[in-house]
């Protein structure tokens, strides 16, 4: 049956705090609340994307006066200190204390996480390659007491061997859930669902009450990450269906998917397939869900809709679907109370809202101590020390803003691209590979969305522009019409207005140069392309057959199909290097610690033309 809303009432605010104006958003009208007789109070917590975003960042909040003096610093908000103390005292309160009107005196408590629980950076890189060292955001992510978690896209990116390490660190306390994964081909990860820490379906138990759990992975993985053996069923109404019917069958009536499909709108619109599901939570989209009235952190993100968002499913019953903004920033609070036969009542909309964690003025949180001196402190002390590395100097602002490093060449995507192509010619030799003649690097894995100011770069400045766990690789003899593929794919974003629209598949590149027509369809939009060295291998459209094969540098995420690329098939050899090492490489030796204007000039060098 429909639930319905318990209204909430006015929320007082902190200074700490930002607040989204009224009014604006609106879900569908729920139902009077129906006669039948609350049974079961479940408060469920959720987290998602937390990204390794382990220390505090300042928010957007600061005033600073023409003469440069700071009149009110910034509010610091997030940390995962302050994250797991928040967290920790809402599962305490969650069954304490008389319960609201409209919840049942039977009450319990939910933690889940949505995947995405650590990101390669320089944060995850504090806990260092040594297997006897804890990884600190397994210790954090433990501390949490997260009940159960789904696996993100994320979390495979520095393989399913790391995976495998972090899950180890996390101990016995949370299950993943994995319903559309299999791990039949990566001997590590088998090894996990033998022992029960990765399971296809769970049932967690809540004060005598059961909650069946559906876990479900984007089945975009092995295009966004390096899962390599790891299978994805992508069949995720299916799944979902049949084992809400199976949870039915054997008497659990109370269903939660737990997704992470990249985008709240994929869950949106999965709901619309599903029977039997009571709740959604969801993960990957970074969206924000909040009400009129929710406080926020200072960090400008305009929600996305109410919290929660209310679709109907394929029986026209009102799912509630939350999640929430990333990186440690809220812990997410639903309150769903049930009749004795498992049927959503109402969703306490008093209660129901995004937490902010706040981490200085009014309304900070206090930390919990034991993360605070076992995570945040190392991690911190580690951080500090890439950006006291001062690696080399640049004549010149690097453009990395997000959208320019996805549809246009800018001068830090040619330094980026630049440093594959070097490390892929200075380790050929040792790999006994032809050492490339170009190299092209996607957009996406570029990821300081900001410019770096002229003035001194840091070794941590390479772990923000290049995160991840991609490796520099070659491909001695790629086929030139794959290449020539590849190159049209890069640039087969949506055209809007004649203008080729940021796409995180959108190809950097160097040793050659392409000019492009956007108003040509995709997969034909090349109209020159010409290698450094003079050799033309399109002109005016049409490929030249000037060569059959061509040695390429790029990072192995993309030899492997990543980001769509139409790699696969192609041999190539994986190099010892990453491309955050290449980078940093490149900096220090092959340009002597400086980036020139000559060189690397805001404009670019004129390799990606749209004609």
């Amino acid at each position: 049956m429909p639930f319905s809303s318990l209204r909430r009432s006015a929320v007082v605010l902190t200074a700490a705090t930002a607040t989204l104006a009224g009014g604006a958003l609106t879900g569908p009208a729920l139902a009077a609340p129906p006669a039948t007789k609350a049974d079961f109070t479940l408060t469920i917590l959720h987290a998602n994307d937390l990204e390794s975003a382990l220390l505090p960042v300042a928010g957007n909040d600061g005033v600073t006066a023409p003469d440069g003096t700071v009149t009110t610093p910034a509010t610091l908000y997030g940390g995962v200190d302050r994250f797991v103390e928040l967290i920790q005292q809402e599962q305490q309160a969650a069954g304490t204390g008389k319960p609201a009107a409209g919840q049942a005196g039977k009450r319990g408590v939910l933690t889940i996480s949505a995947g995405d629980n650590f990101l390669p950076g320089a944060q995850l890189a504090a806990s260092g390659e040594d297997p006897d060292q804890p990884v600190y955001d397994a210790t954090a992510f433990a501390a949490a007491g997260f009940d159960v978690s789904i696996l993100g896209n994320h979390d495979f990116d520095q393989t399913p061997d790391f995976l495998d390490r972090w899950l180890d660190d996390v101990g016995d306390g949370t299950t993943f859930v994995a319903g559309n994964l299999g791990f039949d081909a990566e001997p590590a990860l088998l090894a996990q669902v033998e022992d029960g820490t990765i399971v296809r379906t769970h049932v967690e138990k809540v004060k005598g009450e059961r909650i069946g759990i559906i876990g479900l992975t984007t089945p975009d993985l092995p295009l966004l990450t390096s899962s390599r053996g790891v299978t994805v069923d992508p069949a995720l109404a299916e799944i979902a269906n049949a084992q809400a019917a199976a949870y039915a069958a054997a008497g659990v009536d109370k269903v939660v998917l737990v997704s992470h499909l990249q985008d709240i709108d994929n869950e949106l619109a999965l709901a619309a397939q599903l029977r039997g599901v009571d709740v959604i939570v969801g993960g990957g989209g970074h969206e924000l869900l909040a009400s009129p009235g929710d406080p926020l952190v200072p960090n400008g993100v305009t929600p996305y809709g109410p919290y929660p968002l209310t679709p109907t499913d394929a029986d026209g019953e009102i799912v509630p679907v939350v999640t929430t903004n990333a990186l440690y920033s809220y812990v997410g609070r639903l309150v769903v109370t049930f009749d004795a036969a498992g049927e959503v009542l109402a969703v306490d909309d008093a209660a129901s809202r995004p937490l902010p964690v706040i981490a200085s003025g009014p309304g900070a949180l206090p930390v919990d101590e034991a993360v605070a001196r076992d995570v945040v402190a190392p991690v911190q002390e580690y951080v500090s020390s890439l950006a006291q590395q001062v690696i080399a100097t640049s004549e010149v602002a690097l453009n990395g803003i997000r959208n320019d490093v996805r549809s246009i060449e800018t001068n830090l995507g040619d330094l980026a691209t630049d440093a594959l192509l070097a490390a892929g010619q200075r380790e050929a030799a040792a790999a006994g590979v032809t050492a490339p003649v170009v190299a092209l690097q996607n957009g996406g894995g570029i990821r300081n969305a900001s410019v770096i100011p002229a003035g001194p770069i840091t070794a941590l400045d390479t772990y923000t522009v290049l995160p991840f766990a991609n490796f520099v690789a070659v491909a001695p003899a790629m086929p030139v019409e794959t290449f020539i593929a590849g190159v049209e794919h890069g640039l087969a974003g949506t055209v809007t207005d004649g203008v080729l629209q940021p796409a995180g598949s959108f190809a950097q590149a160097a040793g050659y140069r392409v000019s492009y027509d956007p108003d040509l369809p995709a997969g034909s939009r090349v109209v020159d392309l010409v290698l450094d060295d003079g050799t033309v291998l399109v002109q005016a459209g049409q490929p030249t057959g000037a060569l059959s094969t061509i040695s390429v540098a790029t990072i192995d995420f993309l030899l492997r199909g990543s980001d769509g690329y139409p790699f696969a098939g192609v041999d190539f050899t994986v190099l010892p290097v990453t491309y955050q090492q290449a980078f940093q490489t490149y900096l220090t030796t092959d340009l002597g610690g400086v980036v020139t204007a000559e060189q690397y000039p805001v404009a670019g060098l004129g390799r990606i033309t749209a004609v």
